[in-house]
């Protein structure tokens, strides 16, 4: 049985903003251990001391909760790819370790099974605080830039790296199997292609 002291802390008033924050972590910890299903408001609530209706309250639904996750680790990886372009233009080992960044996300972070939980839910207005954070991240990299061709590049590079990192985990070690393929065969793959969208005199325009 709790002490009452530990029940007072645990159950202690929060702002709006911690609540959230405190539920993020806890649901990111959830998605781990236990895979999306587990990322529910019960069990967050659980987590963060908090009953089912107080997390409801926050979020708005399990949906709402689980594409807030799925926005704040795409922000978290807005802020490991801080200063890129840079270090594309500079470090030959750079275009790799950007890869690994993005990859790890989807795959040893849990973003590529939770984004596909997340759409095949049906419900793509859950998708919101995703484009939010995808774009965000598309802007901090064109930030990074100076040439007016940025933008486009950008683009094309996020989602060539998003689109391949997302399949690699959650299709990737059968195809690669089939393929006779080593596990990070997909990484080293992007990591040359990569410097062609970001450095301008890379990648020529698409022809039709």
């Amino acid at each position: 049985m709790a002490h009452p002291k530990e029940e007072r802390v645990r159950r202690r008033k929060r702002m709006g903003d911690e609540v959230r924050d405190e539920a993020l972590i806890a649901a990111r910890k959830l998605l781990l251990d236990s895979g999306p299903a587990a990322v529910t408001l019960a069990n967050v609530g659980r987590e963060i001391g908090m009953s089912h209706a107080n997390v409801l309250h926050h979020f708005g639904s399990a949906a709402s909760l689980q594409s807030a996750l799925m926005g704040s680790m795409i922000r978290d990886l807005t802020t490991a790819l801080d200063n890129v372009v840079e270090l594309l233009k500079t470090d030959a080992a750079a275009p790799r370790t950007v890869a690994d960044k993005v990859f790890d996300a989807f795959d040893k972070g849990g973003a590529g099974p939770l984004a596909a939980w997340i759409i095949l839910s049906g419900d793509v207005r859950q998708l919101e605080p995703v484009r939010e954070a995808v774009r965000g991240l598309v802007e901090a990299i064109v930030g990074q830039s100076t040439d007016e061709g940025a933008p486009e590049r950008v683009r094309s590079a996020v989602l060539m790296m998003a689109v391949s990192a997302f399949g690699d985990a959650m299709i990737g070690p059968h195809v690669r199997e089939m393929l006779d393929q080593k596990d990070d065969a997909m990484r080293d793959l992007i990591a040359r292609i990569l410097p062609l969208f970001l450095i301008p005199s890379g990648i020529p325009p698409a022809t039709r």
